[in-house]
């Protein structure tokens, strides 16, 4: 027997003992509160360079493998090695991981037509739909993403009884517009944008389809708009939400200006617009713009959860209550919005806080 073979099966058996411990210490790290699955993760990737981190490893590996390999391995290297309740329990849930299409984490399941989309159309049991934000690095909301959102909501409004809009991303929901496809547009392109995009939001808020926005990470500018447009927001700890395009010299385009303070109160809207800082999940929670937080891991299952809840209600009478309950002047806000955000586009201080945004330096505003 050649020397390479022991070796080989001994590196193997290493690997093994040491992957299965950093994940048994980072299920207890999450259970005790310390630290979500995002975090954990890229604590581990960033401090040791382990690549996937724990959880994203035991996802693509399968949870119930993984959690046959512990049984074995308590058995074998003592009770250390024992499987955490969060794995146990999520097995027990049938979140197996990749292949089940949740774990830790979720994975989208898109139909045909849909793998390769930038939204990604994913419908599941009791007339629910998943519209995947899927355009990388950043989910901007650039045109064709809009356009491509458009599509898969037609396609579903009025028939999937309830639809969630959600991130496959672990770092993020949506980090906002595409600010390169705004240095190619005039007022009318601005205008048509705009109008396009309040369109689309518009209509989660007259259809009879519930619309749930599972915020994992950061929610930006038209992230946050479109997380507001949805009737629900579900936030993990790690969500954070804010309206940064006073940084670029120009202003909410997709609501911001009106769904904000009718969710937080205006003093609050008008700092976070005028700021442009964001919040996290918890003040968001305070102050009305998320109506849950919950644990990273559990986000997704609690938007299925509250979509199941919308799916067994009466349609007409959801629909009929989301048209009265809005009242006051939303529409003619929107559209002064609309107005403002196609002039101010514009103007010398906004085509110099997308250059400085997109040169990374800082801009410098003169007023015009």
């Amino acid at each position: 027997m050649s020397t390479a073979e022991p070796t080989a099966a001994i590196d193997e058996r290493l690997a093994e003992r040491f992957g299965l411990k950093a994940l048994v210490e980072a299920c207890l790290v999450l259970e005790e509160g310390i630290a979500g699955v995002r975090e954990i993760d890229l604590g581990l990737m960033l401090g040791t360079g382990m690549i996937p981190g724990p959880f994203a490893r035991a996802d693509f590996r399968g949870l119930d493998d993984v959690l046959a390999a512990l049984e074995h391995a308590e058995q074998e290297w003592g009770e250390h090695f024992a499987p955490p309740l969060v794995l146990r329990r999520l097995v027990a849930q049938g979140r197996l991981g990749a292949k089940s299409g949740q774990g830790f984490y979720p994975y989208p399941r898109p139909e045909a037509g849909y793998e390769t989309a930038l939204v990604k159309l994913d419908r599941r049991a009791e007339g629910i739909v998943v519209l995947w934000l899927d355009n990388p690095p950043a989910n901007a909301l650039s045109p064709q993403v809009i356009e491509a959102l458009d599509k898969a909501w037609r396609e579903v409004e009025g028939t999937a009884r309830a639809v969630i809009i959600a991130s496959p991303n672990p770092a993020l929901f949506c980090a906002g517009a595409d600010i390169k496809a705004f240095t190619t547009m005039d007022a009318d392109a601005g205008r048509q944008l705009a109008e396009r995009g309040h369109a689309l939001l518009h209509g989660f808020g007259q259809s009879r389809t519930m619309t749930i926005a599972a915020v994992n990470g950061m929610a930006l500018g038209g992230g946050c708009e479109l997380a507001m447009a949805c009737d629900v927001r579900i936030a993990g700890f790690s969500a954070s939400f804010g309206q940064p395009e006073i940084a670029l010299g120009i202003m909410p385009g997709f609501g911001g200006t009106q769904r904000l303070p009718r969710l937080v109160g205006s003093a609050k809207a008008l700092e976070m617009n005028t700021t442009g800082e964001p919040i996290a999940a918890e003040e968001a929670y305070q102050f009305g713009l998320a109506n849950r937080v919950v644990p990273d891991h559990e986000l997704f299952d609690t938007a299925l959860a509250w979509a199941r809840k919308f799916a067994r209600q009466a349609p007409i009478a959801l629909e009929q209550i989301k048209r009265v309950s809005g009242g006051g002047d939303l529409d003619a806000g929107l559209a002064a919005e609309k107005q403002a955000f196609a002039a101010i586009l514009q103007t010398e201080d906004a085509r110099e806080g997308v250059g400085a945004f997109l040169g990374k330096r800082t801009p410098h505003f003169k007023g015009a």
